[in-house]
């Protein structure tokens, strides 16, 4: 059975709770009016996925269908903009304060329950071979052709692999790893919310992206974290390839296929995260400004 979004929310707060949940506490958890939670607590109570304030096994089977089963990470790149560093290391590998970037997404999946993990490589293939030792569950994905193609290209190496699953750019630093959410509704895109961005961000319309731009005001700026549903996902392999096979095509960026070529078959919702959870770093100077010990 499908569960609306207000049943799904109450049990995604329940199932990521130690303890049972009052429904003041629910209320303030989901945001929901004391009336709302009501109603939806006597729905599930109804259906056995909740008792006493706690979810129940067949709670946990029913939000089974929405949660994260794989992560694809796309780090095949060169990483151009963190020469010199990336002229023996691909970016996800480089080190800030002695711990590789890609490793705090790594442990972010792990800590989610998510353990089927894809690495689309490239760049320096081999040194990715080094991340077994700490995450022998890992599987590389080759991409021969990252030298010649945008990040398109690694997504289409992947597309298979997209349904109910995470994809990250693999150069991200997470501070807090509970961004990396077990349950999903729907597909997302980590974004922050921001008075003036120059960077990539969304025009977002009722909490649905609706806009893929560069630089803007009241606006979302993207992070690259996005999860995308079984449905979604068995419509990205298609849409993929496709968009993949027209003229530029193997320009683009992976993210504009749902959100710019072919945006009207998918309707992507914001989930929201904070400066304080990710840094993004893009440029040499930005890794200096972080960690000290770059700067010589």
């Amino acid at each position: 059975m499908e569960l609306t979004r207000k049943q799904f929310d109450i049990l995604e707060a329940l199932a990521t709770a130690k303890t049972p949940l009052t429904q003041r506490e629910l209320e303030k958890i989901t945001k929901y009016s004391l009336g709302t939670i009501n109603k939806t607590v006597k729905e599930l109570a109804e259906l056995g996925y909740m008792s006493d304030g706690r979810i129940t096994n067949s709670g946990v089977n029913a939000l089974e269908p929405y949660r994260a089963k794989r992560a694809i990470f796309i780090a095949a790149g060169f990483g151009s903009r963190l020469v010199p560093i990336t002229f023996n290391t691909p970016k996800p590998l480089v080190r800030v304060h002695g711990k590789r970037m890609i490793d705090t997404l790594l442990d972010a999946c792990l800590e989610a329950g998510i353990n089927e993990i894809y690495i689309v490589r490239g760049y320096l293939a081999e040194q990715f071979d080094q991340l077994l030792y700490k995450y022998p569950m890992i599987k590389f994905l080759e991409n021969p052709i990252y030298n010649e193609a945008n990040n398109i290209s690694s997504a289409l190496v992947a597309r298979y692999m997209l349904s109910n699953a995470y994809v990250f750019e693999a150069d991200l630093l997470v501070s807090n790893p509970k961004i990396i959410k077990k349950y999903h509704y729907t597909s997302d895109f980590l974004a922050i919310k921001k008075e003036r961005t120059d960077d990539w961000c969304f025009e977002v319309k009722d909490g649905i992206i609706v806009q893929e731009k560069v630089g803007g005001e009241n606006c979302w700026q993207m992070v690259g974290i996005s999860y995308w549903s079984e449905a979604d996902g068995h419509k990205l392999s298609q849409d993929i390839a496709d968009v993949y096979a027209t003229p530029g095509g193997k320009e683009r960026y992976w993210e504009q296929v749902p959100l710019v070529y072919r945006k009207e078959n998918y309707a992507v919702e914001i989930c929201e995260c904070f400066d304080d959870d990710i840094v993004e770093i893009d440029t040499y100077r930005e890794l200096k400004a972080i960690d000290k010990t770059y700067d010589v």
